[in-house]
């Protein structure tokens, strides 16, 4: 199938729902509520161990919270754009995540994709081989430890979702008064968790927002650094193989795809960005039967955290050179 015919056959699965969008979005509040309310009682009735499961559950919830979010962002949710925005603006409070500087941003990244040019609209920076070679000692420091997976799934996602988005980049475009006012509300609720749960609850709303943080960076990072993954400058970039086919697929379970929205299957998302979650995995599956899907596995997955840097040659990503070519290349 050519790219024109792709798009023809994902348009079918464009189509909006609002019962399966309040499905979806109550639902998961309703997961969400339940999870951090049980978990409280246990840990208050001496049963803390037993939280251990809720705590992971909640989490997943938060993540999917963040996908509908983002799906309102899209005004591929529900069937109308004003819907789709008070919708995301309500979910913005319990992501930690700013509605309008999420939707400006996420959008910027959306029109930017594989662009070598462009990177700082992407969520995860990559840095060129070349680029490596022309870095400083430091530089090289910095950037080991930004893609190392600890530092990017815990202190990433933690500084991320709990200090990063109450001030995010291009906040100034996106409205000041609305990251404010969404600061305040949540604040709000991280006071209204304290009033009726007191430490307890704060520490099992913090501990579900660190494990789900870290769910969103393996998510983000996932999407589009694997090696097979598409990057290029223009003129020559194609925005369509940049959409398709520099974003993944994560075949990584029923389970794992129901905890956070179905947005594994990015590819897909990508070249069409109005395809609602909630048919997003059907769309991905049925047009295997017309082309072969590629898919990403937990072992190519995990692996894939071993890549670090773009290698415009090969155009693929790789791993760090071996320190004996790390030298610097001194300037012509």
């Amino acid at each position: 199938m050519n790219y024109r015919e792709i798009r023809a056959f994902t348009h079918q699965y464009t189509t909006k729902s609002d019962a399966r969008a309040l499905f979806s979005y109550g639902g998961t509040f309703v997961v969400y509520f339940a999870m951090l309310i049980a978990a409280i009682w246990l840990v208050n009735a001496g049963l803390w161990p037993l939280t251990i499961p809720l705590v992971i559950i909640h989490a997943f919830s938060s993540v999917r919270l963040y996908v509908l979010q983002h799906d309102c962002g899209h005004a591929a949710l529900f069937t109308t754009r004003k819907r789709n925005d008070w919708a995301g603006r309500i979910l913005s409070v319990f992501t930690l995540t700013p509605y309008a500087a999420m939707r400006h941003n996420h959008n910027l990244h959306h029109a930017h994709v594989g662009n070598l040019d462009r990177r700082e609209d992407g969520e995860i920076y990559t840095m060129t081989l070349a680029e490596w070679h022309r870095a400083s000692p430091l530089r090289r420091l910095g950037y080991r430890l930004y893609r190392n997976p600890l530092v990017l799934m815990g202190l990433g996602g933690a500084f991320t979702y709990f200090l990063r988005y109450r001030w995010p980049k291009n906040a100034a475009d996106a409205g000041v008064a609305g990251v404010l006012g969404h600061n305040a509300l949540a604040a709000c609720y991280v006071a209204l968790i304290y009033v009726l749960a007191g430490g307890v609850g704060v520490a099992i709303w913090g501990i579900s927002g660190l494990l789900s943080g870290a769910i969103g960076v393996f998510l983000v990072y996932l999407q589009h650094n694997f090696e097979d993954t598409y990057w290029d400058r223009r003129p020559d970039l194609d925005p369509q193989t940049a959409a398709l086919h520099g974003s993944s697929a994560l075949n990584l379970g029923w389970w794992w795809d129901l905890g956070t929205g179905n947005i594994a299957f990015h590819d897909i998302h990508h070249f069409n960005p109005r395809i609602p979650l909630y048919n997003l995995r059907r769309c991905h599956f049925a047009l295997d039967a017309h082309m072969p899907m590629r898919r990403i596995g937990w072992g190519q997955a995990l692996a894939s955290f071993q890549l670090k840097l773009w290698d415009e040659d090969q155009a693929r990503l790789v791993r760090f050179p071996k320190q004996r070519q790390e030298q610097p290349i001194a300037a012509a």
